[in-house]
């Protein structure tokens, strides 16, 4: 026996029952030698980590485009809070960690540079179907490497049922949902605190007096609950109090910070950004990369440049708007 089948019989005794054991996956589109070493899942988490559109996640927009300070959160980081909070969750509720984490590490690849007023503009001009995790799912099934990634169903489930009105499979599938809701509220509030788009006395209070004065105390209080409401049952849930009260600060970062405020000063021109390099490459295909333009595309051209679009970094595109619209000195001669 192999190690990794003894992990696998590990959690076929120590996992709960409602856990989905790395035995058990529905497989991969095209079957694969089985890893001695490491489970399905940790082979997802893996090739997910090493993938290129993970590590441009890093220079993508979180809420603030392209911030000044080094402490304000980027979508990379905001994906390790989603997988640290969501594998705490895992751990207590005796579910599955690496399924967990390789859903949580891939759930945003597909966003757009400047957050989600980039995918708001593709959902303009390519389709009103262009979805970040939409996208996530076919970065993974089909724009790294050669042939995607080929994960497993149930890290595909969850990457792409991660946000919208459909449930994921798993139950790890649906902590990394509420995790990533855990996460970006919080820290959200603490970016905007650390800019001044909100002071500490804006805050709801009586969320605070349910959530917490502190951001290490919000997060503790919705995971500690999640964990408590969620224990011995087929489905990850919150108490009635402790949702309610998330909910309401969200709405409020809705319309305090997300629409309208400080922080979102630069969407406009982010947004134009987006849509001037659309219609550009839609009409000049051929300034894209070659691996871009060389592949194989039954939607066409449009679909090719939104998935170039996509990729892009902030800066990235920034950097291309400048190139491709910015007029640049005529070198002098010498006389």
């Amino acid at each position: 026996m192999d190690i990794r089948q003894q992990t696998e019989e590990l959690e076929r005794k120590l996992l709960s029952p409602y856990a989905c054991c790395s035995a058990d996956s529905k497989g991969r589109e095209r079957p694969e030698e089985p890893c001695p070493v490491r489970t399905v899942f940790q082979r997802d988490r893996d090739r997910i980590i090493h993938c290129k559109a993970f590590r441009r996640l890093k220079l993508k927009t979180q809420v603030f485009i392209i911030p000044e300070g080094d402490h304000y959160r980027t979508r990379l980081t905001h994906t390790l809070e989603v997988a640290q909070i969501a594998r705490t969750c895992a751990k207590a509720l005796r579910l599955n960690e690496d399924l967990t984490e390789a859903i949580a590490l891939g759930h945003d690849l597909g966003h757009t540079p400047f957050g989600h007023a980039g995918e708001q503009v593709l959902a303009k001009v390519y389709s009103p179907d262009f979805k970040h995790n939409r996208q996530s799912l076919r970065v993974v099934d089909l724009l790294e490497g050669q042939h995607g990634l080929n994960l497993t169903w149930e890290v595909r489930d969850g990457i792409l049922n991660h946000t919208g009105p459909n449930m994921p499979a798993t139950l790890e599938g649906q902590i990394v949902k509420i995790a990533d809701r855990i996460a970006y509220i919080n820290h959200d509030i603490d970016d905007a605190l650390r800019a001044g788009v909100l002071k500490e006395q804006d805050l709801p209070r009586d969320c605070l007096e349910i959530l917490g004065f502190r951001h290490s105390e919000r997060i503790n209080t919705m995971v500690i609950d999640l964990i408590r409401a969620s224990t011995g049952r087929p489905e990850i849930t919150m108490s009635r109090e402790v949702r309610q009260a998330m909910e309401k600060l969200r709405n409020f970062m809705f319309d305090h910070v997300y629409i309208g405020s400080e922080a979102k000063t630069e969407e406009n021109k982010a947004r134009h950004v987006v849509e001037s390099l659309y219609f550009y490459f839609l009409e000049h295909p051929e300034r894209m990369p070659g691996d871009i333009l060389n592949r194989e595309e039954p939607e066409g051209t449009p679909r090719l440049v939104a998935d170039y679009i996509a990729g892009m970094t902030d800066r990235y595109a920034v950097a291309e708007y400048k190139k491709l619209f910015i007029p640049r000195g005529f070198p002098l001669h010498k006389l």
